[in-house]
This record gives structure tokens, sequence and C-alpha cells, in this order.
């Protein structure tokens, strides 16, 4: 895997990212920073990554049991260390998985799974963070006339 990173002098604080898959990430900082606050900032895309690495693998496992999923978010909070380096001290990701008729146990051994086995981003930010995870399913199935 590849990325190349490039600094955007005329843009204050904003760099590009050009991935080794050939797509385009722009990221910058804030105001009081140097940034102009045009872009995510490099920790926001962190933990969106993180987001969709595990939003991934519980889509795709779902899938694989046959499961009718038809939506799937992961709403993140973190708290950040007070000094330097401020890595992420505590990602709170709650899951808002909907379908038609999810067996719970099903969506749960989903995120469970993406968490302890499949989701690299987020092994690597339970280093230093402490990641809780929480479920909501929505059943989209029509109700019984």
């Amino acid at each position: 895997m590849e990325c190349t990173i490039n600094w955007m002098p005329a843009s204050g604080m904003a760099f590009s990212a050009e991935t080794g898959s050939g797509h385009l990430l722009m990221m910058d900082g804030a105001p009081e920073g140097g940034g102009r606050n045009l872009a995510p900032r490099p920790m926001e895309t962190m933990l969106a990554g993180a987001g969709a690495c595990t939003a991934y693998d519980v889509v795709l496992i779902l899938k694989r049991g046959r499961h009718a999923v038809q939506g799937c978010q992961v709403k993140m909070s973190a708290d950040r260390a007070e000094t330097e380096p401020k890595v992420f001290t505590r990602i709170v990701m709650k899951f808002v998985v909907s379908g038609a008729k999810l067996p719970e146990a099903a969506v749960k051994r989903a995120v469970q799974m993406s968490y302890e086995k499949y989701c690299s981003a987020t092994a690597m930010l339970a280093k230093t963070a402490q990641i809780d995870l929480e479920v909501e399913i929505v059943d989209t199935a029509l109700p019984a006339a």
C-alpha cells in the first residue's frame, strides 16, 4: 500500500494525499494552526477511515451470512490525549445497522468479528484507545397487515 502526501503552501496548512489506488484526498488544518478549514483534519480522516474499515467488514460479514442488510452507519466519537502526541484515548463506535428482520445475534457477531479479527484500522487504534462498541438495529421489514 502506498500514499504520497503533498503540502500545498499557497493554501496555508492544506495537504493532498494521492493513494496507491489513484484517488485524491484533501486535508486541512484548523485556522488557529494556519489552516483554512477547507477540508477534514488529518486526525478526522484517520477516525473516518477506521469507521469505514469496520463498516465494510460488518456489511460483508452480514451479506456472506445471507442477511438482508440494507444500511450500515457508524457514528464515531473520540477523545484525545491532552498532551502531545494527542493520540486517541477513547473511541465510541455506534453501529446503526438496518435491514429486514436482521437477527440481533448476527449483527452483534459481525460487529465483534470486525473488531476482534478483521479491521486493521481499529486494531491499530486500540493500541492507544479504549474502544467501546454499541449496536442499534433498525428493522425495515414492513409490519404485518
